[in-house]
């Protein structure tokens, strides 16, 4: 076994998961993330953690959801059950086909998440995170060589978390003290209230409100939307390519989309529910050991020069205390390149031009 895999584990179970004696831990495990269960199994072991293992597969999923008639119960007990009762859910991504559930028909998916409304509550409100063993297929999906894709998850997971939450904790305090957000670059001018919002310094850990590994973003939850703007780092929605999503907002809500490839996913996606023309995140990328477009959003949506949106339901970590942000059954996060003739600005002031914040050599005022 790479000597990283257990670097990865201890990496997820100390500082993302902060798991302690006692803990008990859901591992949800990838078909092909076998080699991270087993490190993390390990690092769970020697803390005195109590470990349920569950098994999470793109091919199983679509084999029940194409079998099934669409009437779905709402939120079965025995998985309620499970994740009310957990201290922590890990989730290993890893799967053999990165497309497994492509040709589920959209209409029996949006069912099936819509039933589970009150299991993603329960999800959420455990200490949750999301990481991915470097396999073949999200290295084909990538684009590239399986051990040079290792190298770059590795090179973006393994990294010093505290120093550069402290990089990120300038981002978070101009998010904190503004008012209006505007992105605004070729085909997209984009403006966003963040008033009263709290953003999150995502540094890949529960003690900071962030639930991936790797992360290295600072989102917040915007609202009063308008204008538009083009999303043009390529990605994979529900199993179908998307390119140059085109979105419109009025009054914070979509009303007009459109996408070079793949835009009836998109329709899907807008048309899911009430809230999912509504914007639930505004994300920074920071995370600059993640240097190209993999067609993967846990990494895509991290990297340096980049800004994203997300369709559908806020976080409560960005909210104020007892107040609801925008509700949706979906969260889907699109992202545009912010490296060249682009700008950010918060409350008038550029923040970012050409992908370079304005605390960092090279920024031009």
């Amino acid at each position: 076994m790479d000597d990283r895999v257990s670097e990865h584990a201890e990496v997820l179970v100390d500082w993302s998961a902060q798991i302690e004696e006692g803990d008990d831990v859901v591992v949800n495990v990838g078909p092909d993330a076998h080699e991270l269960a087993v490190a993390v199994a390990e690092k769970l072991g020697e803390r005195g953690a109590n470990l349920v293992t569950l098994y999470s597969s793109g091919e199983v999923m679509r084999a029940y959801l194409r079998a099934h008639d669409d009437e779905f119960d709402e939120n079965p007990d025995h998985e309620l059950e499970l994740l009310r009762n957990a201290d922590a859910v890990l989730s290993l991504g890893g799967g053999r086909n990165t497309a497994g559930t492509a040709d589920v028909p959209s209409e029996r998916r949006q069912a099936n998440r819509k039933a589970k409304e009150g299991v993603r509550e329960a999800y959420m409100d455990s200490d949750w995170v999301s990481t991915a063993h470097p396999t073949r297929s999200l290295a084909q999906q990538a684009g590239m060589a399986f051990e040079e894709y290792r190298d770059f998850v590795y090179d973006a997971v393994l990294r010093d978390w505290e120093e550069l939450a402290g990089e990120m904790a300038k981002m978070k305090e101009v998010l904190d003290d503004g008012s209006e957000v505007r992105l605004v670059k070729e085909d997209t001018d984009l403006t966003m209230s963040i008033e009263g919002r709290t953003a999150v310094n995502s540094a890949a850990s529960v003690a900071y409100d962030s639930h991936n590994l790797p992360s290295g973003e600072v989102f917040t939850a915007p609202y009063e939307t308008e204008g538009e703007v083009l999303f043009d780092v390529p990605m994979t929605l529900r199993g179908t390519a998307v390119r140059d999503v085109r979105l419109v907002f009025e009054d914070g809500e979509v009303v007009d989309y459109a996408a070079a490839q793949g835009e009836d996913v998109v329709g899907d996606i807008v048309e899911a529910d009430e809230g999912s023309r509504r914007l639930g995140e505004l994300g920074i990328g920071m995370n600059r050991g993640i240097d190209r477009v993999t067609d993967n959003i846990l990494f895509d949506e991290k990297m340096g020069d980049t800004v994203h949106l997300a369709l559908g339901r806020a976080y409560d970590s960005n909210l104020p205390e007892g107040e609801s942000g925008n509700e949706s059954a979906v969260h889907t996060d699109m992202i545009t390149d912010m490296s060249e003739e682009s700008r950010l600005e918060v409350d008038g002031e550029v923040v970012q031009r050409n992908g370079t914040f304005r605390w960092e050599d090279g920024f031009e005022e």
